[in-house]
């Protein structure tokens, strides 16, 4: 055991991100291309502001206050085909629900991984349709 105490292993996460693009498509029949763009867009700055809350509230240990945020993250990264996002942010309300202080800091930290992951791969999208 001791000859191995100098080896250290770095690990890299590397996800992948689900997008429903079906439910993206569906965005863009109902609000034609201008109102999608326009909504998705919205969708993806609300985003990144919800998850910053959900970070500093989680930091700051209130519980009660990421769980709401973590559960409005959920509902916009599902109304623009963010699957996996939603599902992590649900993830936080499981854990927070089973009071896991381990659990829920894997989580928040998966959520926020998740998060940048999907909001880079959904403007990466965007730029791509303009």
């Amino acid at each position: 055991m001791g000859e191995n105490v100098d080896r250290v292993t770095m690990l890299r996460w590397e996800e992948t991100v689900r997008l429903d693009t079906d439910r993206l498509g569906l965005l863009y029949e109902e609000l034609g291309e201008a109102g999608a763009e326009n909504a998705v867009c919205r969708a993806l700055e609300d985003l990144a502001t919800r998850l910053a809350h959900v970070d500093r509230s989680w930091k700051a240990r209130d519980f009660e206050e990421s769980y709401r945020g973590a559960r409005s993250v959920a509902a916009i990264a599902e109304q623009i085909g963010m699957a996996t996002l939603a599902r992590v942010a649900r993830d936080v309300g499981v854990a927070i629900d089973a009071g896991d202080a381990v659990a829920l800091a894997a989580v928040m930290t998966r959520l926020l991984r998740i998060g940048d992951c999907s909001l880079n791969e959904l403007w990466e999208l965007q730029d791509l349709s303009i």
